[in-house]
C-alpha cells in the first residue's frame, strides 16, 4: 500500500458557519449547496479552492490529464455521471493530484483503492467505492459547466468541502 502525504496550510471555513452567515447568496443562488450524496475519503476532511470541472463516463483518461497539471490548490469537479459500475479515481491518481498540489477532488462516480486514498493528505469526496477501473478511451469534455449534486458548477467558481457538506461559490468567500 502507497501513503502519500504532503502537508498543506489550508484554512478551510466550516460550511455550516458559511451558510448560517451568507442567507443572502444561499437565497440568489450565488452560494450553493451540494446535496448530501458524498462520502468521504483521503486525509483532507476540510479543503476548498477554485474549481476546474470535466465530465466523463466511466472513462478516466482526461481526469488524470487534468490531475498531470499543476493544482496550485484547485479542487477538480468530475462529473462521472453518477455512475456506479466503475472507478474514475484510484490510489494512483489520489496520489499524483497530491504530488501535483491540488487541494481536493469531487467525484460523481465512484472511487477505488481506498486505503490508498485514505493515506493520501487530500480531500477526496464520491458517491461509492467499486473495485473495477474504467474505461481508457479519451471521451469526455473538460472546462464546461457540470450538474452534480442537484447543483451547476462552472470552472473557476469556489468550492468549499467538510464533514457537514459541500459547498460552491460564485466567488471565493471570507470569515
Amino acid at each position: 500500500m502507497r501513503i502519500c502525504r504532503i502537508k498543506r496550510d489550508m484554512a478551510a471555513l466550516a460550511t455550516a458557519e458559511v451558510c448560517d452567515s451568507n442567507a443572502s447568496l444561499l437565497h440568489s443562488g450565488e452560494l450553493r449547496v451540494l446535496h448530501p450524496i458524498f462520502q468521504i475519503y483521503g486525509q483532507g476532511r476540510a479543503f476548498s479552492g477554485p474549481v476546474v470541472t470535466v465530465k466523463v463516463f466511466e472513462d478516466n483518461v482526461l481526469v488524470r490529464e487534468l490531475l498531470e497539471t499543476r493544482g496550485e490548490g484547485r479542487v477538480l469537479v468530475i462529473d462521472g455521471g453518477g455512475s456506479m459500475r466503475c472507478a474514475i479515481l484510484g490510489g494512483n491518481l489520489a496520489q499524483l493530484a497530491v504530488n501535483m498540489g491540488w487541494a481536493g477532488i469531487v467525484v460523481n462516480g465512484c472511487v477505488r483503492d481506498v486505503d490508498e486514498i485514505n493515506g493520501c493528505d487530500i480531500g477526496v469526496r464520491a458517491l461509492a467505492s467499486h473495485p473495477l477501473k474504467s474505461n481508457k478511451k479519451g471521451v469526455g469534455e473538460k472546462h464546461i459547466p457540470v450538474y452534480i449534486g442537484g447543483a451547476f458548477i462552472h470552472e473557476g467558481e469556489w468550492l468549499y468541502a467538510d464533514s457537514d457538506g459541500v459547498l460552491v461559490s460564485k466567488s471565493e468567500l471570507s470569515t
